[in-house]
């Protein structure tokens, strides 16, 4: 990833959460000419989008602990501290749904409901 777009305050990563990613994949592939390295992870594979040899995002299914969520993109802010940053959206009016939780070999990440009611996730990466 892009030295900038480890920066704090910077949109970082976009992410489609869907019911069928495999035929998602061939979706995107198709109208954009995307394509996907494969990550297994616990209980499911994380296709990670490369656009022109460039990783932008990721697709994966509907986690267990969202079932009943309809497929959506969802974008990723980086922060330095994502516990700090949680924090500080909730005393600002925001709704964690889901709490500062670790992506392995990745960094940190949580999702919020602002007080307008828009959803956003964001991340603490790494350093490598």
């Amino acid at each position: 990833m892009e030295e900038e777009l480890l920066q704090h305050g910077m949109f970082s990563w976009s992410e489609l959460i869907t019911k069928d990613a495999e035929a998602a994949k061939q979706f995107y592939a198709q109208v954009f000419g995307w394509e996907y390295t494969e990550f297994p992870m616990e209980g499911m594979s994380y296709s990670v989008i490369k656009a022109n040899g460039q990783e932008i995002g990721g697709i994966m299914p509907v986690p267990p602990q969202a079932a009943g969520t309809p497929p959506h993109w969802g974008v990723y802010v980086t922060v330095d501290d994502v516990d700090a940053s949680a924090k500080k959206a909730e005393k600002l009016g925001a709704a964690v749904i889901v709490p500062p939780t670790d992506i392995p070999d990745v960094g940190r990440f949580c999702v919020f409901r602002d007080p307008q009611g828009a959803v956003l996730s964001m991340i603490t990466y790494l350093r490598k």
